[in-house]
């Protein structure tokens, strides 16, 4: 059965900044106006999402223009929703073992899921069970010990209901066949038995006599109105089947239910949202032919095979304010990249196919699809040009970063009065509110606005905040320095830096920690610091082109 089209994902890097995140929503929003220009219906094709945290100051900026922040999703490597998985109808576990036999030719599996009333997996059935049900020995008090309901032997022997419950279960006694004589029939003949005969009434009353639960009347027969008096006076079901006796034997025992022979112990089931590497993995050691899926509820879904796993369809993501993959969600080298829209160096970044690459030496991505949107002739809503106009404001420091352009500039003044903000003002509340750090911890500050970075065999990371003013600077630089020392051995780089960056004086204090790190900031900007561990830059205010690129080139010497 054809799956329904997975969303393709729009996402920015790890701890998004307001840049990240408005570009992800802005150039989601564009390329679903560029599908509906081909359909009536309003497209939601691409979907944007976030791999990290929002910061305080894009939460400003989505409230302010009552945005719901993007859906958060830590890893887009495949899972087992991304395979096709087989819509199995889940039974009950009461139908006998001749329907399901019969839902399988249908579906054309050998495997069923048995479930209950909440969708909830209680089992499931396979061919080889029921072949098992037929081939092994079991004793005649099998119907009986299996509940078998009245309505499954009817169905399975297609038989008619002549007096009797159908909604009744045959639950004790024996199945025999009577065939022979009345006084050998009287003797074997018991209470609560089923009794399968041919056109014999002395066999009939024998049945009934003797308190027989069911009588199964075999073959073309005419069944008198007193036998049948006689079995409803005595609470005894009458079933008459066109079948002979000899057929009837051999179906009846199909009529028992599933649950009698399906596995409930121990089944290896998979959730939608289980990796498909762990599928592979468990797949590999056991010899199952078909495993249920279930939801993250537990409630079942389908069925997967090993085959299915060859009909993979990965994660399709488009990238934006990013081309790295150290920097790109977990798993986006197991994904079909399809786009890349930055305005950053350019990475080690391989793609299985072509992909579409826009890449702007601009302060912002925002920008570049502010202009996207003006090449396809798309018009900006209000709500789009704020958030276009706030992630400028942003990643330029307020047109104070030297990685700002007259065409950031023109953008910006061209959003603001699409979105009816004021630059200046706007600008110190969402600075204000990025800047508002006293109580976050060290880990929630560090993480904010972070990046590794590798040159050859040395790898580095770099965070950064922004604020108006730095009278918290000395209190936030005192709680990173300690949390900074234990993160440099989690993250498994050579050296550790976070910038404070103050916007009005333009300068940033640089905490450095591991290896060579104030020896490497000193040597690269020409400076000497008085402290082991923090430095001050003067105009030094745009990591991405004042910062790491001297950094880069130092290393990249060395």
């Amino acid at each position: 059965m054809a799956q329904k089209e997975k969303k393709i994902l729009v996402i920015g890097h790890k701890n998004p900044d307001t840049d990240s995140i408005c570009s992800a929503i802005a150039y989601a929003r564009l390329k679903n106006r560029i599908l509906e220009r081909y359909s009536d219906k309003k497209a939601d094709t691409y979907m944007p999402v976030r791999c990290g945290h929002v910061s305080q100051e894009t939460q400003y900026v989505l409230e302010h223009f009552k945005v719901k922040p993007p859906k958060y999703i830590t890893d887009v490597s495949p899972q087992v929703l991304d395979i096709e998985i087989r819509r199995i109808p889940g039974i009950s576990e009461d139908i006998s073992l001749n329907t399901a036999y019969r839902i399988m030719k249908e579906q054309e599996c050998v495997t069923l899921p048995v479930i209950n009333e909440e969708n909830s997996l209680i089992g499931v059935i396979t061919i080889n069970d029921i072949a098992e049900s037929d081939m092994d020995m079991f004793d005649n008090h099998i119907i009986g010990k299996s509940n078998t309901p009245i309505k499954n032997i009817l169905s399975t022997i297609d038989g008619k209901l002549l007096c009797g419950d159908p909604q009744a279960c045959i639950s004790t006694g024996k199945t025999t066949i009577a065939a022979s004589s009345r006084d050998i029939m009287d003797d074997y003949i018991q209470k609560d038995d089923l009794v399968i005969t041919g056109n014999r009434p002395d066999a009939h009353r024998a049945a009934i006599r003797n308190g027989a639960c069911c009588v199964v009347i075999c073959g073309p027969n005419r069944i008198s109105k007193e036998i049948i008096d006689y079995a409803v006076q005595k609470h005894v079901t009458v079933i008459e089947t066109a079948h002979d006796t000899y057929t009837t034997a051999r179906l009846i025992n199909h009529s028992m239910p599933v649950k009698s022979f399906m596995a409930h112990e121990g089944l290896l089931t998979f959730k939608l949202t289980d990796s498909v590497e762990h599928a592979r993995d468990v797949m590999t050691k056991h010899r199952v032919r078909d495993y249920p899926v279930l939801d993250t509820e537990g409630h079942y879904v389908g069925m997967i095979s090993r085959r299915n796993l060859l009909g993979l369809k990965k994660k399709r993501i488009i990238l934006v304010d990013h081309n790295e993959l150290d920097q790109a969600v977990d798993g986006a080298d197991d994904a079909d990249i399809l786009e890349v829209i930055d305005h950053h160096r350019l990475g080690a970044l391989e793609t299985a196919q072509p992909v579409f690459f826009r890449c702007q030496p601009l302060g912002c991505t925002a920008t570049i699809i502010y202009r996207m949107y003006k090449e396809e002739g798309i018009e900006i809503d209000p709500e789009t040009a704020g958030l276009l106009c706030s992630a400028i404001i942003s990643d330029t420091l307020m047109f104070r970063s030297p990685t700002c352009t007259p065409m950031d500039l023109d953008a910006a003044d061209e959003l603001a009065r699409l979105s009816g903000i004021k630059i200046e003002s706007f600008a110190k509340a969402m600075f204000k509110a990025g800047s508002d750090l006293k109580d976050k911890s060290a880990e929630d500050i560090f993480f904010q606005d972070f990046k590794k970075f590798n040159v050859g065999e040395v790898s580095f990371g770099a965070g950064q905040i922004n604020s108006m003013t730095e009278e918290d600077f000395p209190e936030i630089i005192a709680k990173l320095k300690p949390f900074m020392e234990k993160e440099l051995t989690e993250l498994r780089v050579d050296s550790l830096y976070f910038l404070l960056t103050g916007i009005l004086s333009e300068s940033s204090e640089v905490i450095c920690i591991g290896k060579d790190a104030m020896k490497n900031v000193e040597e690269a900007f020409g400076v000497n610091s008085t402290d082991d561990e923090v430095i001050r830059l003067p105009g030094i205010v745009s990591r991405k082109k004042q910062f790491i690129p001297p950094m880069a080139m130092l290393l990249q010497q060395r």
